[in-house]
C-alpha cells in the first residue's frame, strides 16, 4: 500500500493545495497480484467533515485496510470549512477543484481508471453533502456517490435572516458559505434541484448510497432527501441504523458502503 501527501498547484483555489492518497499498488508478488496489477484501480474521491482535514480519514478510520482489501485507490481533499463548494466572491471553486480538477489531476498522475462507473465520491457530513452536491452537479464524472450522516443544511439554513445562530454557526458564515441564502433552494447547491435538472436533461444519475444514524442530529434531513428520492422514482440505498455523528458508526458504514459501490447494490 502505498500513502502520499501531494501537493499540486490549483487553478481552481489560486494556490497550492495538498490531498492524501492511498494507492494499492506495491502488494507482495501473487498470481492474483499480477493479473490485478495490469488493471486500472477504481478511485474514490473522500470528503471530510466540518472542522476536519485532509488528514481525518486516515487518522480516524479503517480506509486504508478497506482500500488495500478492494483494491482502490482514495484521494481525501481538504475543504476548509467551505461545504465544497464554489464560492462567487472570493472565486475559489471547491466544487469545480473537487468535481474536476482533482480528478483530472489524478487520472493524469496515477494509474487509475478513466470510466465514470469506476469513479465515486464519498464523505460524511459536511463532506457527505459535499458528495452529494458534487457527484450530481459533475454526474458525467462521477458513478456513485457515498453520503454518511450528510450536512443537507439547505433545507434549514434557507431564508434565515441576519443574527440567526444554530449553535454551530450563524448568518455570515453560511451567507458566506451558500450566497444568497433566499435563493438557495432552487439553485445548484440544492441537491433536490440538481436532481431536477439531472431528471428533466436525461442526464446519467449517480447511484447513491446514503446513510445516518437515529441519534444523528442531521436524521431529519437525511431522511427528507430520502424521501424525496423515493417521491422522484430516483433508485438508490437508504441505511437508519443506530448510531450518533462519530467515527464509530462512520466506520461501521463505510466499508459497507464500499462494498456497495463496488457492486453489491442491493438494497438489505
Amino acid at each position: 500500500m502505498a500513502t502520499m501527501q501531494i501537493s499540486f498547484f490549483s487553478e481552481c483555489l489560486k494556490r497550492e493545495v495538498t490531498f492524501n492518497a492511498l494507492l494499492p499498488l506495491d502488494q507482495p508478488v501473487s498470481p492474483r497480484r499480477e493479473d490485478a496489477a495490469n488493471v486500472p484501480l477504481k478511485g474514490l474521491y473522500l470528503l471530510h467533515g466540518y472542522c476536519g482535514s485532509h488528514t481525518d480519514w486516515i487518522s480516524f478510520s479503517r480506509i486504508r485496510e478497506l482500500s488495500d482489501r478492494h483494491r482502490i485507490a482514495v484521494f481525501m481533499p481538504a475543504g476548509e470549512n467551505r461545504f465544497y463548494l464554489d464560492d462567487e466572491e472570493s472565486e475559489m471553486r471547491f466544487g469545480e477543484y473537487v468535481g474536476r480538477e482533482l480528478v483530472e489531476f489524478t487520472r493524469r498522475t496515477f494509474p487509475i481508471s478513466q470510466e465514470r462507473s469506476d469513479t465515486f465520491i464519498g464523505g460524511f457530513s459536511m463532506g457527505g453533502y459535499g458528495a452529494i452536491r458534487n457527484g450530481l452537479h459533475y454526474a458525467d464524472r462521477f458513478g456513485g456517490i457515498i453520503a454518511l450522516s450528510s450536512a443537507l443544511i439547505p433545507y434549514t439554513i434557507a431564508n434565515i435572516q441576519p443574527g440567526y445562530h444554530n449553535g454551530i454557526a450563524g448568518y455570515g458564515y453560511y451567507r458566506s458559505v451558500f450566497g444568497d441564502l433566499s435563493s438557495l433552494l432552487g439553485s445548484d447547491k440544492d441537491p433536490e434541484e440538481l436532481v431536477r435538472r439531472l431528471k428533466q436533461g436525461n442526464g446519467n444519475m449517480p447511484h447513491i448510497y446514503m446513510a445516518c444514524g437515529t441519534e444523528d442530529f442531521l436524521l431529519d434531513v437525511n431522511q427528507r432527501f430520502h424521501q424525496y428520492l423515493k417521491d422522484e422514482g430516483i433508485e438508490h440505498t437508504y441505511k437508519e441504523t443506530a448510531g450518533a455523528h462519530t467515527w464509530d458508526f462512520w466506520n461501521d458504514r463505510i466499508g459497507e458502503a464500499l462494498k456497495w459501490a463496488l457492486g453489491d447494490r442491493s438494497p438489505k
